[in-house]
């Protein structure tokens, strides 16, 4: 046999014994090749993990942006209703006065009064119903607490009046009127209660 050819039988017998290792390498347990498997699946459960994480960032921000409209909105209409709270509380003593110069003519004196001053206090009235009719327009409504069961959040009682003929606790007089703007008391009324009478 010449040299050439045993050289190529030789590299042969190396070659079929490299590759009868290598075959016995991957065959046992355990044992891993040195070309990593491509994971197809791996790159696609990140993209899903991703775009869940998004999706839940998204439905929180407009949720967010959702709760921020309303508390806008909310804001909005209570500065309507209740932009004017203070100059409505400092019109309150106005119509106080306009009433009490009503209730200073009694009726029966008014049929002896001359024309023209009868006429004035009609005027009087007049302006007094206008200006709270003008309040009601702004949401400022007058309490009607005469006959009702006292209610500390509306009422502020300042005396007791003795009478068993009506509920213990019953409005018995209205000392000052009192006023609610939206549903808020711009001013509670000033009021004597009953005592004595059955427990309401």
């Amino acid at each position: 046999m010449s040299d050439d050819k045993k050289k190529d039988t030789q590299e042969e017998a190396r070659a079929r014994q490299a590759e009868d290792a290598e075959a016995s390498a991957l065959a046992q347990p355990g044992a891993e090749s040195d070309i990593a498997e491509p994971e197809p699946f791996t790159e696609l459960e990140n993209l899903h993990a991703e775009v869940a994480s998004l999706k839940d960032k998204l439905l929180r921000t407009l949720a967010d942006m959702e709760n921020m409209r309303r508390r806008a909105d909310k804001e909005i209409a209570d500065a309507k209703i209740y932009g004017v709270t203070n100059f409505a509380r400092e019109m309150l003593t106005f119509a106080d006065n306009l009433r009490r110069a009503v209730d200073s003519v009694p009726a029966q004196a008014r049929e002896g009064l001359e024309q023209s001053v009868a006429t004035f206090i009609e005027g009087v009235e007049l302006t007094e119903r206008d200006f709270v009719s003008r309040l009601a327009r702004f949401g400022v409504k007058k309490i009607e607490a005469q006959g009702q069961r006292f209610d500390p959040n509306q009422h502020e009682a300042l005396f007791e009046i003795p009478d068993e003929s009506v509920p213990h606790g019953t409005v018995a007089q209205v000392v000052e009127p009192g006023y609610t703007i939206g549903e808020r008391v711009l001013r509670p009324a000033k009021v004597g209660i009953s005592r004595g009478g059955p427990k309401g």
